[in-house]
């Protein structure tokens, strides 16, 4: 029997606003990531959360390489679960590599998105001199990645998660995202870094119609400030907000500051 969207997804909903916001989360993390954000806006928003196949309480049955050898997939399933709820105009709040699923969704539907905004979004991550682009990373440092990954992938999780997460006065955070990391199945998590962090989706940027706000914070080892400026530069209906926070999950490790930016954008 195929396993409806609903399950496949883990799609839950929430709140009774007339306006739908859906949270995406990035790599590593599920929609718990969210839940500073769903406090906060569930009480005046109707809001969607989801984990993305392979990751969170997703089907991991519905997961196959050939699948989700491109950012397109999880685009399409995008889609399906706009179609499925019947969501249009919706406000996507998409994290790191949901950012660029979302845009994606956002090409082949426009209807169904009122906006984005990106937290930590890349449109590329290796860096390319042919252009003077910076995506952060050389070739040989994501060789390096992928290549720890295999060795051993739990003792990867646990020097990744609190390079990833920065603010080391909080370990608990770094504890936490290192969980959810692990929560994975390691051939499912080397595959996923390899699509993510291998895809370059530049050339799609000036189609998109929907408004995006990008939200950049500060020492994020995956999106360094150069990424916001390229997105903003690039994006036709776009606004850059530096956000006052570190790393490359501000929204749980400096959730008011998210938080807060969220609802200004909202209210704009």
């Amino acid at each position: 029997m195929l396993t409806s969207i609903w399950q496949r997804n883990n799609i839950v909903t929430l709140g009774e606003g007339e306006q739908t916001l859906v949270f995406a989360h990035g790599f590593g993390s599920d929609q718990t990531a969210w839940r500073h954000q769903v406090a906060a806006f569930q009480s005046s928003y109707k809001i969607v959360l989801f984990d993305h196949v392979g990751a969170g309480k997703s089907d991991m049955a519905a997961y196959s390489p050939r699948r989700y050898s491109s950012l397109y997939s999880y685009a399409e399933d995008l889609l399906e679960l706009c179609a499925q709820l019947k969501l249009s105009q919706v406000i996507l709040v998409g994290h790191s590599v949901s950012g660029m699923v979302s845009l994606l969704a956002a090409l082949v539907d426009p209807s169904r998105f009122k906006q984005l905004i990106f937290v930590g979004a890349s449109p590329r991550y290796v860096n390319d001199p042919t252009t003077g682009y910076i995506g952060g990373f050389e070739q040989s440092d994501l060789d390096a990645l992928y290549a720890a990954m295999s060795t051993n992938y739990y003792a990867w999780v646990s020097g990744f998660a609190p390079i990833a997460m920065g603010n080391p006065e909080k370990p608990e955070l770094a504890i936490e995202f290192a969980n959810t990391l692990a929560a994975i199945r390691p051939d499912i998590a080397q595959a996923v870094a390899r699509v993510i962090f291998q895809s370059d989706h530049r050339s799609e940027l000036p189609n998109l119609k929907v408004p995006a706000v990008i939200l950049q914070s500060n020492n994020d080892i995956a999106v360094p400030l150069a990424v916001g400026e390229y997105l903003a530069k690039n994006l036709p209906q776009s606004k850059l907000i530096n956000i006052n926070a570190q790393g490359h999950l501000p929204h749980i490790s400096a959730p008011e500051v998210v938080t807060n930016t969220i609802a200004k954008c909202l209210a704009a």
